[in-house]
């Protein structure tokens, strides 16, 4: 019996008693079973009898007893007792609670995936970072929880497109061109420009590709290695998030709005809307209006639309592509961004509490990094993963919230030891792959030999609970935005599986026969490789079969 299946069946038992009119009240739709906090108090346990208790009219522990009394008589339930105020502790059959291994392992990849928010259409924005240099630690954070944050939306059924807003307008791309220029001519770095050896290799790489560069008038020249070094960068930035394995659905040009008009376009709307006004000169959002704590220049005196400008068109532009939920990762640096883009999406008629959301990711700092010779006073995430790996550095960020602080130890993190949680972690996967090895080289398989009722040891249960609860831990992450829930619950399931494994032996010793319980147990043991290849890969971690 699936967590899911004992949620449906305490609904039943409810639907049954009002029926019965042992009680009156409206059956929810939804039932949450979790597992419990503590040892001795089943394998499940829901505090439905305590929510439902006021609007039936009845005490908790009355209303609970009704429930028991009928869910005992459910098959595959063991037992059923009513706990503190209210409650419901359910004791699975030993056979129900192992016939969750074949669950797990007929569904695959699938297992974990859900509809909790099937009909959701969500644009994740996230990285964002200017095209004007390397990808650094700085932006680490939200390109690990960004993905991770996609992955798991689309496992809950949500229609999710990640996205990266390019940066590629306004005055630091001019600077940008004036630096690459500087350099191609053999000239210090102009005041305000960008520093690093980066920008030597752009410059090059711009001469091989225009040898006349210098030849050209300034102007011309300034354009031309504008775009031959924001296509190199971009493109550096693509490979870069690439081997970390982030994907990116669009890429969308901050330039392309105001090329095309998008940005007058916007104020136009916005006015429409009675939002807009002129005064002293220039062009104003009255964002005020819906809580922002000052009114934004949409156009300076000077006729130049602002930042913020851009903003309210690429929001527009968002709304205007089939986005109703519109999802913003942003850095440390831009908490002032909350109050006016939901003011933005106030003031283009959306709903600031639903339409948009807002998410902040605070820095990580990481010991024993070095800074990048080739960027400068920066720690370049190529570094980052050539020194670490990619999978250290991805679990590592993935496995805290976004709004904490986060300081790690590089060389900690380098180590193949058991208080490395992403080794941990892998490692376990790489056990049950071992155990599936060696246990074909005994000739010994799933098939022919599948009976959940001799799966009794109390390591076999609990490894089972911990295995039912994955989809629900998938679900709550994508509902709350938290990728962390998912890497603590696999450090968790890794240390039931250890604790079975030292305690069951899958693989029979040399002088005894393969039986039912060794193939049983052969089931439990490629269902928790299935459920840590499943929670890794959200989390775009890999799941390893040696170490």
């Amino acid at each position: 019996m699936t967590p899911d299946e004992l949620s449906h069946a305490i609904r039943d038992a409810l639907t049954a008693a009002v029926e019965a009119g042992d009680l009156s009240l409206e059956v929810p739709t939804e039932i949450r079973v979790e597992r419990p906090k503590g040892k001795g108090h089943g394998d499940w346990t829901s505090n439905i009898a305590m929510q439902l208790a006021g609007p039936a009219g009845r005490k908790p522990r009355d209303l609970a007893d009704v429930l028991a009394r009928r869910l005992e008589a459910s098959e595959g339930i063991a037992s059923v007792d009513v706990a503190g105020p209210g409650f419901l502790n359910v004791t699975l059959e030993a056979a129900s609670a192992g016939e969750l291994a074949r669950t797990i392992v007929e569904a695959g990849a699938d297992y974990g995936r859900g509809d909790s928010l099937a009909g959701h259409t969500v644009n994740v924005e996230f990285v964002s970072a200017n095209p004007t240099g390397p990808l650094h630690i700085g932006h680490t954070r939200w390109a690990a929880l960004g993905d991770s944050m996609r992955r798991l939306l689309a496992a809950s059924g949500a229609d999710v497109t990640a996205e990266y807003y390019i940066n590629d307008a306004g005055a630091q791309m001019e600077n940008f061109a004036a630096s690459v220029l500087a350099r191609a001519k053999g000239e210090p770095t102009p005041e305000g420009g960008y520093p690093g050896a980066y920008v030597d290799d752009l410059a090059q790489s711009a001469l091989s590709a225009r040898p006349d560069l210098l030849d050209l008038p300034e102007e011309e020249a300034l354009a031309e290695a504008r775009a031959l070094a924001y296509a190199a960068q971009l493109e550096d930035i693509k490979g870069t998030l690439a081997d970390f394995g982030v994907h990116f659905d669009v890429w969308f040009s901050e330039k392309s709005l105001h090329d095309g008009g998008a940005v007058e376009a916007a104020i136009t709307r916005l006015r429409e809307q009675g939002h807009v006004e002129d005064r002293d000169g220039a062009v104003w959002l009255r964002t005020t209006e819906f809580g922002d704590d000052k009114d934004r220049v949409l156009v300076r005196t000077d006729g130049i639309p602002t930042y913020f400008a851009s903003d309210a068109a690429y929001y527009l532009s968002k709304k205007d592509r089939g986005f109703p939920e519109k999802l913003y990762l942003l850095g440390a640096d831009h908490h002032g961004y909350v109050a006016r883009l939901k003011a933005i999406a106030a003031c283009a008629g959306d709903d600031p509490q639903r339409n948009i959301e807002i998410k902040i990711g605070q820095l990580v700092n990481l010991d024993g990094a070095k800074l990048s010779k080739r960027a400068g006073n920066i720690i370049e995430l190529r570094d980052l993963i050539s020194w670490i790996g990619s999978d250290a550095v991805r679990y590592s960020l993935g496995r805290y919230p976004a709004d904490s602080p986060l300081s790690l130890d590089g060389e900690a993190l380098r180590r193949q030891t058991n208080d490395n949680p992403v080794f941990y972690v892998q490692y376990a996967h790489a056990r049950t792959s071992n155990v599936a090895r060696l246990a074909a080289e005994d000739g010994m398989t799933r098939e022919g030999g599948f009976d959940p009722s001799l799966l009794t040891d109390q390591t076999e249960a609990t490894l089972l609970a911990a295995l039912g609860d994955f989809p629900r831990v998938v679900a709550q992450g994508a509902e709350l935005r938290e990728p962390h829930r998912v890497a603590r619950y696999l450090e968790g399931l890794a240390t039931h599986f250890h604790k079975w494994y030292d305690t069951c032996r899958v693989r029979p010793r040399a002088d005894e026969e393969i039986t039912d319980t060794h193939r049983t147990r052969l089931w439990l043991n490629d269902a928790t490789r299935q459920v840590l290849a499943n929670g890794l890969d959200l989390l775009g971690v890999s799941a390893p079969e040696r170490m």
